[in-house]
């Protein structure tokens, strides 16, 4: 099958790749779509050492496994976890000890005409959902997470630092909240999005120090870090939603002194995000800025990577 393989850092299209064989509990899925996520280009850039087919974010057709999935449309949870270590018997799969992580970690992923996942990570499409939104179901779940982490009022003034493809995101979902939201980028055409869709937005420089009881940065970069956290009250909440490529610095001493609760936020639940979309509540239509098929897969990669571009569709 053809699928697009990282090795070294370097990215190539191959068409050799044989086609998964479920082990027992996995399920065959043919992918049909599939997103660039940012940390694709940072497992590019060396983020983690990764070998193998890249891609966690598909809509695909199951092809082996349990009757009433076989040639139903489908979303995956990318965690593919063990069962029996300590996390996975506290009910925290996506921390398992023993875990695979598609198209991350010791698992091929959604970049290729097939994959394999385990049947219990599987999630039916609603009929009302079209294939293009579904791809966005895991990083709306990611999104998500961050008020299965915090609790989040309408009283509450929140912040989000970042205006890409998953600050998108993340404003839309909080915005259901009712929170005193705003949030704050470096490109007014972004931003242009979710004012449109009555989310108060600026640019970052007019964030005002010490009057946020919220913070989350989805930079992913130190600058981001550093408006987040001069922008939280003293016993707020800062909420780290991007990995970081490089070491991060900061002041220990005035987290302490201002009681600042830090909350790393990663994984999230399909069921949640998939009824947002089913029922209309976000809208991700327009994060779309193009689709490529698979065998133009290094030139959508290219464009993923062009400054302004939001999210790169792969069609198998």
């Amino acid at each position: 099958m053809k699928g697009i393989w990282l090795e070294n850092n370097q990215l190539q299209l191959r068409t050799d790749l044989p086609i998964p064989e479920p082990p027992e509990g996995e399920v065959l899925v043919k992918v049909l779509r599939a997103g660039i996520c940012n940390t694709d280009l940072e497992l590019i850039r060396g983020y983690y050492p990764y070998n193998g087919i890249l891609g966690h974010e598909f809509v695909g057709v199951v092809q082996t496994g349990p009757n009433h999935l076989i040639n139903q449309r489908v979303v995956g949870e990318i965690n593919a976890a063990c069962g029996h270590c300590r996390f996975c018997l506290e009910g925290k799969p996506t921390h398992c000890e023993n875990r695979t992580v598609l198209g991350i970690v010791n698992r091929h992923g959604a970049f290729a005409e097939y994959l394999s996942l385990p049947e219990k990570n599987i999630h039916l499409v609603p009929p009302q959902v079209t294939t293009d939104a579904a791809t966005f179901t895991e990083p709306i779940a990611a999104a998500l997470q961050i008020q299965a982490q915090v609790k989040i009022t309408p009283q509450q003034r929140v912040l989000v630092v970042g205006d890409g493809k998953l600050g998108q995101l993340i404003g839309q979902t909080l915005a259901l909240t009712g929170c005193d939201l705003l949030v704050v980028g470096r490109h007014q055409e972004k931003l242009a999005n979710l004012s449109s869709r009555n989310i108060k937005t600026g640019l970052v420089n007019m964030v005002e120090d010490r009057s946020f009881d919220i913070a989350i940065d989805c930079t992913g970069n130190a600058e981001g870090f550093a408006v987040a956290r001069r922008a939280l009250r003293p016993r707020g909440i800062l909420v780290l939603k991007s990995t970081y490529a490089g070491n991060l610095s900061l002041d220990a001493s005035a987290l302490v002194v201002d009681e600042i609760t830090l909350v790393g936020s990663r994984c999230g639940a399909f069921t949640p995000a998939l009824e947002l979309l089913a029922t209309n509540q976000i809208d991700v239509t327009y994060l779309v800025h193009g689709t490529y098929p698979l065998n133009e897969g290094l030139a959508a990669f290219k464009k993923a990577q062009t400054k302004g571009v939001l999210k790169i569709l792969l069609e198998m």
